[in-house]
């Protein structure tokens, strides 16, 4: 048995202690927005916020988190509004296939929610995500228009 609150929901899930969270929440809890990119923790695309802290679902073991607060991609809207990450994201035309957006927005909103004014090398340490797409001169643009204010 698995209990945590995802998006502000409580969860008693019956699965496996070992379960990775990306499944629990794909599978378990139909919320398909955190993607399956590699596995291994090393592209970003599972990202979700734990209590806040941006982590790897893929091998991250419901075990680990008995009790947290999870924050899927689903959960950073309210009422269908954008927050300002994702609206910097279509203005600065982020996205080209949009894979791996779901676990770059969830970093970029903890990285910004924690430190509103990063410098490059703050983004560079806390925005490990991968792109196959490269987008990565987009992804820093609408960093950098969101740096400066105090609004993720």
């Amino acid at each position: 048995m698995a209990r945590f609150s995802v998006n502000g929901v409580m969860h008693d899930l019956n699965i496996e202690a070992d379960m990775p969270l990306l499944w629990a929440l794909r599978d378990e809890l139909g919320l398909t927005g955190t993607k399956f990119g590699c596995g291994i923790a090393a592209c970003g695309a599972c990202t979700v916020q734990v209590n806040g802290n941006p982590v790897r679902s893929c091998v991250l073991p419901v075990s680990a988190i008995e009790g947290a607060e999870i924050t899927t991609i689903e959960g950073l809207a309210t009422n269908a509004v954008p927050t300002p990450v994702q609206q910097a994201w279509i203005e600065h035309q982020v996205p080209q296939c949009g894979y791996c957006q779901s676990g770059m927005i969830v970093a970029v909103s903890a990285l910004l929610a924690s430190n509103p004014a990063p410098s490059e090398e703050q983004i560079d340490g806390a925005i490990s995500n991968i792109c196959r797409c490269g987008t990565y001169p987009r992804i820093r643009q609408a960093i950098q228009s969101l740096a400066s204010s105090a609004t993720v």
